[in-house]
């Protein structure tokens, strides 16, 4: 077993590398960009070397210098992670030219199944099952549109070298079908540099189903059984689990055979994931899946596949990777149990799932159950990487069980002043059609409505009776005023009490003006003193509700569900805030570069015309005019902005 190993990557995937290895001794070196100089994985690794400026493509993506970092520490071992290097063949060789110990496929295991064309052909020969479609070679339009028509509408165009649903167009009619092959091929050559596609049958009712596989230098190959990662948002996965719901033996025989023959297809070395797509339109059945791609790494979800099976699949690579036999043979692993993860982004579900980034002020995680983190408190969201800042997983005996222990963790999530999707996964896992097992990929659109969170009588009147009845305890206790902003000066209204059987409340929730009359009730409070003991957080129970709360500037916050609600005194000034159009500023949502200005002064625009064009966080945002009206002003590409920076005015017309 090598002594040390330089993880190529970053935050929560980098941490939960370094777990295993410090646990079997092995000494961990980490990389990092300027932005992540104060990061988690930093610290923790016994050794960590700055590798370039935040910029992803002059530091991560960058070959070399991770390769030099490697020979100053004298690293004899590099994991990719998951994402930048992790399946880049060329990488992988330079690893193995330098003498290092390449923790992953052989470069050509990654070549072979990196384009899906060329996949899917090796897929056949090898007696794997694919989705019906066309592969071939021929990519004029008159070839495309003719194999359209011959597999059947709906289709789905791919770029042969996509992923992440980049350069990936569903068309329902034949009509629309040539606009959609020029919009998939833009999307392939601007992402890829590949303006190639391929084209399938389009799954009505699609299940995202995939199988870890695992293969060692001495000729075996096993699965570790199946993932079902059907809940997804405009293709990225949000709630994984296993095994999959529905799945019987002789689906799951099927299934996983498919997988091992794909993975020797390909002389498979390490961790490997074989992504099926399955018709649910009348359950699982052996003849209804078909092989969708394989990403030759580990996967964001592995943890799943560890809780049910019991194994640390990041030690199998290590042993593997030193030439190893795998640990345990087939009839060796064993299902236990079901597990579930819920990915928590750093976005704002209520304003297009944009990404939020800033400072960790408060980052509070669930107890009792798995996290896997990159970040803590007092940390930063950087606008540069991936939003996904932790990895909820739990592992119960049931399916039931497991959804609902995940629902009250996400629940318990306390995030601020950094917005977060736990409120929408919380909604997610409570909805009765994925407690019932009922999903494929089109579950979050065809539930939308129901997946917005409450913004108004229910989530609202329930943080406010929680302040109602401490001012009702503050008033039995003897006090003529009740202020849950700790009596600071001029803010000892947010609350009012009547009448001794009813308070009437009153304040901003998240820059809203709301009001209510509430009856207090029996809740095991002791009074305004225990509320306002600590400065910090408290935990306070209402009825059977628990609210995490916490002072902040002029006013607190009220976590609720997964929920932040900002409450502040209804007579305190509302700024107009970051976005704030009414003026006819446009301002930056959150740090980054002006990329575009597709106007200049004095242009006039219409109502929704793009104005200036914001990147961060690896994604393009686009700000509009809020009317129609005369450009005022505009900045110049190039410009590094901060948030709630005014990247334009726009005048009223007249």
């Amino acid at each position: 077993m090598f002594k040390s190993v330089l993880v190529a990557n970053r935050g929560e995937i980098a941490c939960r590398v370094f777990r295993t290895a410090k646990r079997m001794g092995i000494r961990t070196i980490a990389v990092y960009s300027e932005a992540d100089a104060q990061a988690l994985h930093v610290r923790e690794a016994d050794e960590a070397v700055l590798i370039g400026p935040a910029a992803a493509r002059e530091s991560y993506l960058d070959g070399a210098k991770v390769l030099a970092a490697a020979k100053a520490t004298g690293a004899e071992a590099i994991h990719p992670g998951y994402g930048f290097l992790s399946e880049n063949a060329e990488f992988a060789e330079a690893v193995a030219a330098a003498g290092l110990i390449w923790i992953g496929p052989d470069p050509a295991s990654i070549r072979a199944m990196g384009l899906k064309d060329a996949a899917k052909e090796l897929m056949i020969q090898a007696g794997v099952p694919v989705t019906p479609g066309y592969l071939g070679a021929d990519q004029s339009e008159a070839t495309l549109t003719a194999e359209a028509a011959r597999i059947g509408y709906p289709v789905l165009i791919k770029a042969v070298a996509g992923g992440g649903g980049k350069g990936m167009k569903r068309v329902d009619d034949p009509a629309d079908f040539a606009a959609g092959l020029a919009s998939a091929k833009r999307e392939g050559a601007a992402a890829f540099g590949d303006d190639r596609v391929l084209i399938e049958r389009y799954i009505t009712r699609p299940r995202h189903i995939e199988v870890q596989v695992f293969g060692d230098r001495h000729g075996d190959v096993v699965h570790l059984f199946e993932r079902d990662c059907s809940l997804q948002r405009r293709h990225q996965k949000v709630i994984e689990e296993a095994p999959a719901p529905g799945m019987s033996e002789a689906v799951r025989a099927a299934v996983t055979g498919a997988a091992i023959k794909a993975a020797k297809a390909v002389n498979y070395v390490g961790a490997g994931t074989i992504e099926f797509i399955a018709d649910a339109s009348d359950g699982l059945k052996a003849d209804g899946i078909w092989f969708m791609e394989m990403n030759t790494r580990l996967q964001v979800e592995h943890p799943v596949t560890e809780s049910v099976t019991g194994v640390d699949l990041v030690e199998w690579q290590f042993r593997v990777a030193a030439g190893e036999p795998l640990p345990l043979k087939q009839d060796e692993i064993k299902l236990t149990g079901w597990a579930m993860e819920a990915r928590l982004y750093a976005e704002d579900p209520a304003n297009g799932f944009l990404p939020s980034i800033g400072r960790l002020e408060h980052f509070v995680m669930p107890d009792g159950i798995r996290v896997d983190t990159g970040v803590e408190q007092g940390g930063e969201v950087s606008q540069f990487y991936d939003p996904m800042i932790a990895k909820l997983i739990v592992h119960e005996d049931t399916r039931e069980a497991a959804a609902a222990r995940l629902a009250e963790a996400a629940g318990e999530v306390e995030v601020w002043p950094v917005k977060t999707n736990a409120g929408f996964l919380k909604l997610c896992l409570d909805h009765p059609r994925f407690v019932a097992g009922d999903v494929d990929t089109g579950f979050i659109a065809a539930e939308e409505g129901a997946l917005q969170s409450v913004e108004t009588a229910e989530a609202t009147l329930a943080a406010l009776t929680l302040i109602a009845e401490a001012a009702a305890d503050a008033e039995a206790a003897g006090a003529d005023r009740f202020s849950p902003w700790g009596g600071q000066p001029g803010l000892s209204y947010g609350v009012r009490l009547n009448a001794p059987a009813q308070t009437t409340v009153w304040a901003h929730v998240d820059g809203r003006g709301v009001s209510g009359g509430v009856t207090p009730v029996e809740t095991g409070w002791r009074g305004v003193e225990g509320l306002m003991a600590q400065v910090g957080f408290d935990q306070v129970q209402a009825g059977e509700r628990l609210f995490g709360y916490q002072v902040v500037d002029d006013g607190f916050v009220l976590f609720v569900d997964g929920e932040a609600r900002r409450v502040t005194p209804y007579r305190a000034a509302i700024g107009a805030g970051a976005g704030a159009l009414s003026d006819g500023s446009l301002r930056a949502p959150m740090p980054g570069k002006v990329v575009a200005a597709p106007v200049k002064v004095g242009d006039a625009v219409t109502k929704g015309q793009p104005v200036v064009v914001l990147e961060a966080m690896k994604m393009e945002h686009a700000l509009t005019a809020p009317f129609d009206g005369v450009v005022e002003s505009v900045a110049s590409v190039g410009d590094q902005v901060v948030e709630a920076a005014v990247l334009a005015v726009v005048k009223a017309a007249d």
